[in-house]
């Protein structure tokens, strides 16, 4: 039996397709939250299989459960386990000294995860950037910071939707990459009030204030890096420069899909233990 706890609408979902392989169950969406007739709620029954969200707590006390009336601690997770059990989770460091003796799985480090993962990623990427800016994407020179999963999904629309899409990264291999699909390498970051349309990936301060006093004014910085994300916000905001931190973003825009890549993941994870 599954045991999905706390999270958010990707958690639902995630449920949902584990519904199809096993009983499941859910914990910690009781603030006017609807639960497919598939999935029961929590019982007095023990799981063998613990599913926390994505990160699994935000102050590593309690479990993240933003549609739960009552917190969740983190202490009272194991008496929710059968010994044996396994626990799975998005973000899981600590989670060794609350379960001892108990195998616990990233499934936020599965690869999978992460290349599925850009897809709704991108598509709110893109979705942000029509909603805040007042020219078409075809024609427009975009720049994309980095040659990671996230950039390599986002430049191939942004070249299908036709942007000039220029490419800033390190390594001269994955400069050859990106050029081999389309975008123009950029060895450097000099020529930044050419572009009115920024997306940063690298989750380092690339866009420090030497590099943000060289960049259009009217620019929409769009940065989907993790924290500490990739710019030096304050300065921007003094500049005038727009930036928009897009964080967590295929559980925003496509939390159905976002869910059922948890699910994928954890199943692969499971299928490949046995």
């Amino acid at each position: 039996m599954f045991l999905v706890v706390g999270g958010d609408l990707r958690q639902i979902y995630t449920a949902k397709k584990l519904a199809e392989n096993d009983r499941v169950e859910i914990l910690g969406f009781n603030n006017n939250i609807t639960i497919p007739d598939t999935v029961k709620k929590h019982s007095t029954k023990k799981a063998d299989i613990l599913i926390l969200p994505l990160p699994v707590s935000i102050d590593n006390t309690e479990v993240n459960a933003k549609f739960s009336n009552e917190s969740i601690p983190l202490s009272s997770l194991p008496s929710m386990l059968k010994e044996g059990g396994v626990v799975f989770g998005g973000k899981t460091a600590g989670l060794e000294n609350i379960f001892p003796n108990t195998r616990i799985i990233d499934y936020f480090k599965r690869e999978e995860l992460s290349v599925f993962n850009a897809v709704p990623t991108v598509e709110g990427a893109i979705q942000i950037a029509m909603e805040n800016t007042a020219e078409t994407l075809f024609g427009q020179k975009v720049l994309v910071t980095g040659w990671g999963r996230i950039s390599k999904v986002l430049c191939k629309v942004l070249v299908a939707m036709g942007a000039k899409t220029d490419v800033y990264a390190r390594k001269c291999s994955d400069l050859a990459w990106a050029q081999i699909n389309g975008c123009k390498a950029v060895k450097n970051l000099e020529y930044l009030e050419e572009y009115n349309l920024i997306f940063n990936t690298v989750p380092a301060c690339i866009f420090t204030e030497n590099v943000l006093r060289r960049t259009n004014r009217n620019a929409l910085v769009i940065d989907l890096a993790s924290n500490p994300g990739g710019v030096e916000f304050n300065t921007a905001q003094e500049l005038g420069i727009k930036v928009i931190w897009a964080l967590s973003l295929p559980g925003k825009v496509a939390p159905i899909t976002a869910g059922e890549i948890i699910a994928t993941a954890i199943l692969n994870s499971l299928e490949e233990m046995n």
